[in-house]
Parts: structure tokens; sequence; C-alpha cells
């Protein structure tokens, strides 16, 4: 059986902004032809192109010619080795200089002026494995986990119709995360291959850019963002074209966060759950309800530990993730938080998804994050650091203002100040860059 290539969208119909230019269906499929004609030798091909229609393009032309796209969390060098390993035909596929270490070829596109030939639009293989999408492994190596075309194609289906996509309207969708990132592949690029929506090209991360990216595409309008990209947006109080809805994911959601938004935005919030091993499983609106609601055909049952163990996602066995859960009926649940997030310390347990919560809502504080500092495996836990981005605040306010939020045994030894995180493109902390900034920072104060 095959599935095709784009679905709920005539050929006429637009499926992409570039620039304030729609790109019709008939144009995307000439555009896939046309790339596909120019593809190297090679398997596997690492699409990294930041424009959002062109990374679109690469994927589809891979997909329609068997061959399968990378998508690994991050490019840093220990990862593209790892990735010439695993697939030693693999190219990169760009559209802007770079350092990966793999055979390059430059996005090569079609002229836009030149109207294309009717051409049918491609129908690909259900079964066939169409992306690699990486996980961090406990050893730091990449953990492939593999994508398959019907599985990829049932997930956007079932997104558009929670979302209300499917309201006979043509929905435009500004994202701010890369679509290389499992969340953005799903919920910004296979959107618009299966969920009906006509997506910008735009990669914004700067609240100026991301206005500028939702002015630029016809009302309604949708927004896939972070909460990191959301915050800075809303304390930026730059003007913005009406929105349809709000979807986030890649961390928690406060519920203050999310009401904010909502009242500012006067646009419902949504927050999707998932995970690269998984795919998108859950949604909810988090300023009313704490309760998750899962996807059709996905069922989802505490294990003996209480983690969540996820059946009808991608792959053919069920996944046990690292969330711990509360199942509310057959079709809703809570989130506990992750098991290797709880810390205990001289017998008061708390996880630091609350203590990041507590400490970033302190008026000043842009930023920040509690760190579990390096120590031999298996050891308990005897105090916490943290990191923190508060220009406009001392020290000693600071530690006053957690004082009155969380328990004393919680309180950060050393408490640093840096000028920014180093958060990734989707918002998101790695532990090892956080851990390498405390260093800098406890190495800087040393001398």
């Amino acid at each position: 059986m095959s599935l095709p290539l784009v679905s709920r969208l005539l050929p006429a119909d637009t499926m992409a902004w570039c620039d304030g230019r729609a790109v019709s269906v008939a144009a995307f499929v000439a555009d896939v032809a046309h790339l596909r004609a120019a593809l190297p030798a090679g398997r596997h091909v690492l699409n990294i192109c930041g424009d959002r229609y062109r990374f679109l393009v690469g994927f589809a032309a891979a997909a329609v010619d068997g061959r399968i796209s990378l998508l690994p969390s991050t490019r840093n060098a220990d990862t593209v080795a790892h990735l010439r390993a695993f697939a030693p035909d693999a190219f990169c596929l760009c559209d802007a200089d770079n350092d990966v270490a793999l055979p390059q070829m430059r996005f090569v596109a079609r002229d836009p002026r030149r109207t294309p030939a009717p051409l049918p639009i491609p129908r690909i293989d259900a079964d066939r494995v169409v992306a690699q999408v990486f996980t961090s492994g406990s050893t730091g190596a990449p953990v492939p986990h593999a994508k398959r075309w019907a599985a990829l194609v049932r997930g956007a289906g079932a997104e558009a119709e929670l979302l209300g996509l499917l309201d006979g309207a043509r929905h435009s969708l500004v994202g701010t995360v890369p679509p290389q990132h499992m969340y953005g592949f799903e919920s910004t690029a296979l959107l618009a291959l299966h969920g009906g929506v006509a997506a910008s090209h735009a990669a914004p991360l700067y609240p100026a850019d991301i206005a500028a990216a939702l002015h630029q595409v016809p009302a309604p309008r949708m927004l896939v963002t972070s909460p990191v990209h959301l915050r800075a947006l809303l304390d930026s109080a730059l003007p913005l074209p009406p929105l349809h809805r709000v979807l986030s994911a890649t961390a928690p959601l406060m519920p203050d966060l999310a009401q904010r938004a909502e009242a500012l935005l006067r646009a419902p919030l949504l927050e999707i759950y998932g995970s690269t091993e998984t795919g998108q499983v859950a949604l909810r609106r988090p300023a009313r309800d704490s309760a998750w609601t899962l996807f059709p055909g996905i069922t989802l049952q505490p294990d003996a530990r209480g983690l969540a163990r996820i059946s009808g996602a991608h792959g053919d066995a069920p996944q046990v993730l690292h969330d711990r859960v509360r199942v509310v009926d057959a079709r809703r649940f809570e989130l506990l938080g992750r098991s290797a997030d709880m810390v205990n310390i001289a017998g008061k347990r708390s996880s630091l998804e609350h203590l990041n919560h507590q400490l970033r809502s302190i008026p000043g504080v842009r930023d920040g994050a509690f760190i579990v500092p390096e120590q031999p495996e298996g050891s308990a836990v005897r105090r916490l650091m943290a990191l923190v981005v508060a220009p406009e605040l001392t020290p000693q306010a600071l530690r006053a203002a957690l004082r009155e939020r969380i328990d004393a045994a919680f309180m950060p030894r050393p408490l640093l100040f840096v000028d920014a995180l180093p958060r990734n493109a989707t918002g998101k902390l790695p532990l090892q860059a956080l851990r390498a900034l405390a260093r800098s920072r406890l190495d800087a104060d040393a001398h």
C-alpha cells in the first residue's frame, strides 16, 4: 500500500508561504521533482536547510526517491562522526555555508517564474522508513529511531483534527522550532504535507522576527513555538496580528504562562506531549486543564514503576518513557514529573521542574535553571546549584526571594549569575552544556 506525499489539498491550493509569495501544491511537487533529479549518490541525507520550505522540499525529494533523512538533535563533530559510522553514504543537503564534515550538496532551486508542468502527486510506500531521528543515548552516542511513512501521515492527520485545523479554512503556520527536531518535524513540516496548512518558510527565533513572520502570512494564523520563545515574545509586547491557535512543546508549560499567553494573544494555547521515540501522542490546554488527552489510536498505561508505557505510536513495540503518570480515565492522564527530575535532599523531595518554575517566576529573573552537580554515580544528592540570568537583581535579593518560595534544603549553593543560558534551537537546556557553563563560571570566580 502507498500513501500520497500531500493530502487534504488540491494542486492549486497554497501549501507554503515564501517571503509573502504563495507556493501552490503543484509548484511544490515541481520543486520536489527538480531537486530529486539533482540528488547525488547516497541513500542517507542529513538535511540541515534553515529555510523551512527548502527543508520540506529536501525531505520530500529524499522520501519520494527512496532515501532516508537523518534528523539528529545536534550537529556537533561527535554526532556527525556517529552519523558517518551509521550511514557511510550520507551527504549533507544545505542552503548555507556550514562546517559539517560530510559531502555537501547545496539546495538547487527551480526558477519560480516558470509555470511548472502538471505532475501527479507522488506516492510513497506506507511501510517505507523515510527518516531516522536520533536521541542521545546513555553513552552520548546518538540512538536512531526509524520513522515509517504511514505512522508519520497518521500522526499528522490526527494532530490536524485535534487542533481544529480541518474546518475548511486554509490556516497559515509560523514555526519558531527547527524542522529537524521531532516536534518541529511533525508540527510544521508534516502538518504542511498532511494537515491542510500553509507553512511559512521562515524560521524566526527572536520576537521581532516572529512578529514579522506572522504579519507576512494571512489569517487564520497558527504559531508553533516553545515556552522560551513564547515567554520572550510576550515580554517584548510587540504588536501581533490576530492568532487562531498557539501550539507549544519541548518543555513543560506552566499554567501561569499559558494563562498569560491566552490573555495577551487572545487565542487558545495548546500543548503537545510526545517524544522522539513515540512521536506526538497527547494534547492539552494547560491554561484550563492539567490532564492530557491521548491521540486517536494511542493507549497509555503506567508500568510497575509508574512510568508512561505508550502503545500504538511510532514503532512496532510499546515504548516506556521516563515520565511518571497518573491515569485519569481511558483517554486522559496527568504527568507527575520525570523520573530523573526528582531530587531528595535531607529526606525532602522536590522536582527540578518545580524549582526551575519558582526561580523563573521571580520578578527580574529572565532565565534560570537548577543543576544537580556532577557526582559519583549512585551517590546521594547533597546540594543543588543554579545558573540565573537576572542583571537587575543582586545575589542577596534573589536569595531572599527564593527563600520565600522553596525549602531551605533546595537553596542552590552556589548561585551563579550568567549573561545567558546555553539553550539550543528548540529552547532546551542540555545538561552537559549547563554543567560546562557552571564549571567555566566557577573557574572564572576562582581566578
